[in-house]
């Protein structure tokens, strides 16, 4: 035999065995179609690094996979029978998972009681391929989620419940298909499940009341374009597995009805106002195959501003319309009952319990009010006009109906933010037999497109949502799983920008995120616009406490004249005359000197550590200087933050008790505050446009946008009141 040939049977052979040991075949029921979808992604994975990758129908294959998924409502082939066992699926949850390797270890099998199950766990699969760049080595086990509704709160531009620029400018986004496909792929990349979708009033942009046409604004043309597309978002998101609600406020109707049918647009409980909501959620539900379920509100227009009802009214309401037209439908589906100023719980339960739905209620319930972002302690909700808790809603453990905990962000809309230890905490303290889910969202947000980045060769994403990007993964991994380690966070860092970024990059959003936490924990707020963190604004007053209506921006005497919200938290007058009378601060008690020092620690490490992570920004690096920037805000508005507690106090002693020193003090650590965000100003000036700001609107012409540049002389007048207050002014 010739020297080339044995070279060329030996290359064949080598060339055979690489293809043979590159194959790999995924068998499962094509026909479901999340499984389908995860089943692409993690071929798309294996083929980009060098894979041979075949799919088979789970009665199509003659031989054992490398990949064989399976849920517990499925035939068993007879091929796989001999390798399952009875308790196989036991102790599998709804949207859980199991790994096993059978066949000598030369198949992994993915079990699931659920095709969301087996969608997530094709996706583990992936991400583990991705880091290890196999899967062959994944170890067995088994993943429950913790939280059955991980669940988005998306505000939409049409028919807002807040009406301002900031929600106008999403219009065209929010009706492009592409960005739902977008969004929707985020959150299945985050195990979201549950995409809520909130306007006042959708029922004219979804149907064409049989009894009252002229209801809806739109022609048949028009209205059969606004079907096609939420037809379409529906069934894309029931493909990946996610369910979906439509939640309108209540007692709503569109101008168009009020003036052909002669009633008011708010508030109306006329017998022919209840019969068109009734009639409109029955008809929605028959036309749209794929929505999940219903959400009504108890709040606004419900006799909480001008004409009284009372709690029972509500309901009453409720039951005649919403209930009556669920039950009316040719299907079931779910339903939400907020518990916004709900009032009394009892008479929310009776309703729950005469309703009697197929499946249990979901209840949300605002922790914190509209500030969740803050501790992770319950110290307020929105169910009384007081924010007073009342545990009626969850004692005796109710039967039909679970809490789901709305934690709201009204606290940063430009800034990047995640801190994946703040919401363990939050899961472990507040995880109960009667919660089985969360919701995350905005109302004075939407993160649709992003109007505040100005263009840039680091700007790498499309929508706000992509460049927010690690808010998501944070929140929705740790739903579904609590105990997701760091590693996972910092190797999607890894994964973006590549090695030995991930563990330093996590370490400095963890500190620099806690800025708005602990801000928002000190200073106690209630409706959205009592609180806007990043900005450090104050648009209107959560209480009767110090309020001057000279700007939104919280100058240094409403700062200190102002209770907290944690209730381990220490104000400052009550800590000056605690300290002026030499008495003991009660244990477990957080000064505000003690929490002024925790925010410097954390800003000047988050600001050590972004300055060692600089020497990975390049031409390459993608949006990772954008990243770092965004974190050197917060890191200074930590600084910030921290001074103006220390002048705070120095300011309110010097009241209290004469000593110029500490009036000189404040004086001196304002001017330091200034010089903090002139650095503030200098990292987000040039990246960011002035940006319409839903609470800041019915200011001045001053602050029809927001920018931290804007609010400088705010930050100057803070030195200017203290001077005052110490008599150095002329």
């Amino acid at each position: 035999m010739s020297i080339l040939k044995i070279v060329f049977i030996a290359l064949f052979s080598f060339v055979f065995d690489m293809n043979v040991q590159a194959k790999v075949t995924i068998v499962f029921d094509t026909e479901v179609e999340p499984v389908n979808y995860g089943v692409n992604l993690l071929r798309q994975t294996l083929i980009r690094q060098g894979l041979a990758v075949r799919t088979y129908h789970k009665d199509q294959v003659t031989e054992m996979p490398t990949v064989w998924v399976l849920s517990a409502n499925e035939s068993v082939p007879s091929l796989l029978a001999p390798y399952l066992e009875s308790t196989d699926f036991s102790d599998i949850q709804e949207e859980g998972y199991k790994y096993r390797w059978i066949n000598e270890g030369k198949t992994l099998l993915i079990l699931s009681t659920d095709a969301v199950g087996s969608l997530y766990g094709l996706l583990d699969v992936m991400e583990y391929a991705q880091t290890k760049g196999t899967f062959s080595s994944i170890p067995g086990k088994l993943i429950n989620p913790g939280f059955a509704y991980r669940i988005v709160k998306f505000n939409l531009p049409w028919s807002p419940y807040r009406t301002s620029g900031a929600t106008e400018v999403h219009m065209h986004t929010c009706r492009d298909l592409a960005f739902w496909e977008r969004f929707l792929d985020m959150m299945v990349e985050n195990r979201l499940n549950v995409l809520s979708l909130w306007n006042n009033h959708p029922f004219p942009y979804m149907i064409k009341s049989k009894n009252f046409p002229k209801a809806t604004p739109f022609d048949d043309a028009e209205l059969a374009d606004w079907q096609m597309f939420w037809k379409t978002l529906f069934r894309m998101a029931k493909e990946r597995g996610i369910q979906t609600f439509i939640v309108n406020w209540n007692i709503v109707v569109s101008p168009e009805f009020a003036e052909a049918y002669g009633v008011k647009e708010y508030g109306d409980r006329s017998e022919q106002v209840k019969q068109y909501t009734r009639e409109s959620v029955t008809q929605l539900i028959n036309e749209y195959e794929d929505l999940t379920g219903l959400g009504v509100t108890l709040a606004d227009w419900m006799g909480n501003f001008n004409e009284r009802m009372e709690p029972q009214e509500r309901e009453d309401w409720i039951e005649e319309t919403f209930v009556r037209g669920i039950k009316t439908a040719k299907r079931p589906v779910k339903f939400i009952h907020r518990s916004v100023l709900a009032g009394d719980p009892m008479a929310m339960r009776n309703l729950i319990d005469k309703a009697a739905f197929d499946e249990p209620v979901l209840v949300e319930i605002k922790f914190n009010w509209s500030h969740g972002h803050s501790t992770p302690v319950l110290a307020i909700s929105h169910d009384y006009h007081s924010g007073e808790l009342d545990d009626r809603f969850w004692e005796p453990l109710p039967e039909n109906y679970r809490i789901q905990w709305m934690v709201r962000n009204e606290d940063f809309f430009i800034l990047r933010w995640g801190q994946p230890d703040f919401i363990r905490e939050h899961i472990s303290v507040n995880n109960h037999p009667y919660v089985n889910g969360y919701f995350i969202g905005s109302e004075g947000y939407i993160p649709a497109m992003d109007y505040s980045q100005r263009p840039s060769s680091d700007k790498t994403w499309q929508y706000a949502f992509e460049k927010q990007w690690f808010f998501y993964k944070v929140w929705g991994r740790l739903l579904y799983q609590p105990d997701t380690p760091d590693e996972i966070f910092a190797t999607a860092f890894d994964l973006r920008y590549g090695n030995q970024v991930g563990h330093k990059l996590l370490e400095a959003y963890k500190l620099a995120s806690n800025m708005p936490l602990r801000l928002a924990s000190f200073h106690r707020s209630t409706w959205d616009y009592t609180l806007y963190a990043e900005g450090f604004i104050e648009a209107e007053p959560s209480s009767t406490d110090f309020f001057d209506r000279s700007s939104p921006f919280i100058a240094i005497d409403e700062f200190i004249h102002h209770e907290t919200l944690d209730p381990n938290m220490l104000d400052i007058p009550s800590f000056v005359r605690l300290s002026l009378g030499e008495e003991i601060i009660p244990p477990g008690k957080i000064t505000p000197l003690a929490l002024a020092a925790s925010s410097e620690a954390d800003s000047k490490r988050a600001l050590e550590l972004i300055d060692s992570l600089k020497r990975h920004v390049n031409e390459y690096s993608g949006a990772l200087g954008s990243e770092l920037e965004d974190l050197a805000t917060w890191s200074y508005l930590g600084l910030y933050f921290a001074d103006k507690l220390k002048a705070g106090v120095a300011l309110e002693l010097y009241q209290k008790s004469g000593d110029e020193a500490q009036g000189h003090n404040a004086i001196a650590l304002l001017e330091g505050c200034l010089r903090h965000w002139d650095q503030v100003v200098a990292y987000t000036n040039g990246r960011y446009f002035p940006t319409p700001h839903v609470s800041t609107e019915r200011w001045g012409s001053e602050f029809q946008v927001f920018g931290w540049e804007q609010l400088r002389p705010q930050v100057l007048r803070d030195i200017q009141i203290a001077k005052k207050i110490v008599g150095l002014t002329d």
